[in-house]
């Protein structure tokens, strides 16, 4: 018995919402894969020339100021991660309801009947997961990471009007 089933037969055309699902997924991968690489770029950029405060920054704007270009795009990350095993979870319920209509047009319960929309639905799962998986773990590392970095210019603006 040969298994010819690949996460690339999702975009083999067969079913035009299975083929939708999947370059969405596909699509909110690739950009919160971007938007992991930019933030891994910055943070290493800032280990090498660490963010301060200055003595002629404004205090009350200048730490907001400082932290945006940590908390940029994070919140696509945050979309992806809660968003991208829903649309997988569709295309699963799509795959399903594919398999059921293959029952009644061919008045049969094989396994051949019911497997490729079973295996559409699981690819789809899958890509979901592969979509959501890393960004949830990126959003939640850059949050903290910036949460801190925010703590951390706080207190040194506190400090500076102690002065």
């Amino acid at each position: 018995m040969e298994n010819n089933f690949s996460l690339l037969s999702l975009f083999s055309g067969r079913d035009m919402m299975t083929l939708f699902v999947s370059i969405v997924l596909v699509v909110a991968s690739v950009l919160s894969w971007a938007v992991i690489i930019e933030k891994i770029r910055l943070w290493h950029y800032a280990k090498r020339h660490p963010v301060t405060v200055k003595k002629d920054d404004n205090p009350e704007t200048i730490v907001d100021k400082l932290i945006r270009p940590f908390d940029k795009n994070l919140w696509f990350l945050s979309m992806v991660s809660y968003v991208a095993p829903f649309v997988g979870l569709f295309g699963t319920v799509w795959g399903v309801m594919d398999s059921f209509a293959a029952i009644g047009v061919n008045q049969s319960v094989s396994i051949g009947v019911i497997a490729p929309g079973l295996a559409v639905a699981l690819g789809t799962t899958a890509l979901g997961l592969i979509a959501a998986v890393p960004a949830a773990i990126a959003y939640s590392v850059f949050s903290k990471k910036a949460d801190d970095l925010y703590d951390r210019l706080e207190e040194s603006v506190k400090e500076s009007k102690h002065k």
